[in-house]
């Protein structure tokens, strides 16, 4: 018996929360030592539910979310921001210290091979509050009209880290502003993906958006920003989305190829501090074969394979 076999008979409680995106995993512990067959479930439900929910973590450490977490792959600190102080991957988002993550986004897209999987712990929680919005960018390239789709498969993105950070939120304080021109710019990465990537796993297509997007390439500013708005819309449309109401020891694991999530910043002035891990993807690849160019990076330049055809890129 394979062990994809074996994982396949492992039954879970399995609840989902919302109709396309999104399940509660309940009475189960989550450890660096779970047996295989347990995590294979468990990776399975995550490419079929896109994001899994568990509560009553408390269990948990920084030390066993960072061995846990490696269980999906090779853990990969934030390329700008500094881990936690006596961690090696994990990133602290504090609310006192600019960790409002309120805009649509998928983690790190900025980078070549962006993060496949996403693992966060509530730690402080407000009493109101604080929920995250995750949205399944297959199920928004699905429900594009078929004109739409066509296009969107040929369309190639510019996507940095260096943004207009103000433009993507409602309110943001200058501390804020000056924390994310300070740590998150400290160095600026910028890579050309394609709109629409071939899942590795399951196979879908998905929507690579979000706020790290710069430009369409081949585009004047304003068809790009038009163009961006219709294919963002399709992507939190409610249908699309499931929201979690945290609670302290709570965990959120979700698979970074296929969502794109908003943590929502309407609690004022209370305390909201949340860890989280993400482990190393893989260059995402276009509907042609394709794969995502660096076009700038501060860490070496990963090798492409000689038949690499690159996109065309914008004129300058």
């Amino acid at each position: 018996m394979t062990q994809q076999q074996a994982a396949a008979q492992v039954t879970l409680d399995i609840h989902p929360v919302a109709g396309r995106i999104g399940a509660e995993i309940r009475g189960l512990k989550l450890a660096p030592d779970l047996d295989a067959t347990t995590f294979g479930a468990v990776r399975a439900a995550l490419l079929r539910h896109k994001v899994l929910f568990l509560r009553d973590q408390d269990h948990l450490d920084d030390k066993a979310q960072e061995g846990f977490a490696s269980l999906f792959g090779t853990p990969v600190p934030h390329p700008t921001v500094p881990s936690r102080d006596g961690t090696r991957f994990l990133l602290e988002l504090d609310s006192e210290h600019g960790g409002r993550a309120n805009s649509w986004h998928t983690d790190v897209t900025f980078d070549l091979a962006y993060p496949q999987v996403s693992v966060l712990r509530g730690v402080v929680i407000p009493a109101a509050g604080g929920d995250t919005v995750w949205a399944n960018t297959a199920a928004a390239y699905q429900d594009l009209p078929e004109a739409l789709r066509e296009l969107a498969d040929r369309l190639w993105a510019l996507h940095t880290n260096d943004y207009d950070y103000a433009a993507t939120r409602n309110t943001v304080s200058t501390e804020a502003i000056k924390r994310y021109r300070e740590v998150f710019t400290a160095a600026i990465y910028e890579t050309e993906h394609p709109v629409v990537r071939v899942h590795p796993e399951t196979g879908e297509r998905t929507l690579v958006l979000g706020h790290f997007v710069k430009k369409l390439l081949g585009y004047s500013s304003s068809d790009s920003q038009h163009l961006l708005s219709v294919l963002q819309d399709h992507v939190h449309r409610l249908e699309n989305t499931v929201r979690w109401r945290w609670r302290a020891n709570d965990v959120a694991i979700w698979d970074n190829r296929a969502t794109q999530h908003y943590a929502i910043n309407d609690y004022g002035d209370a305390k909201r501090v949340v860890r989280r891990v993400t482990i190393a993807g893989d260059v995402p690849v276009s509907v042609d074969g394709r794969r995502s160019v660096s076009v700038k990076s501060a860490a070496p330049k990963q090798a492409e394979p000689a038949n690499h055809a690159a996109p065309a890129r914008a004129a300058a």
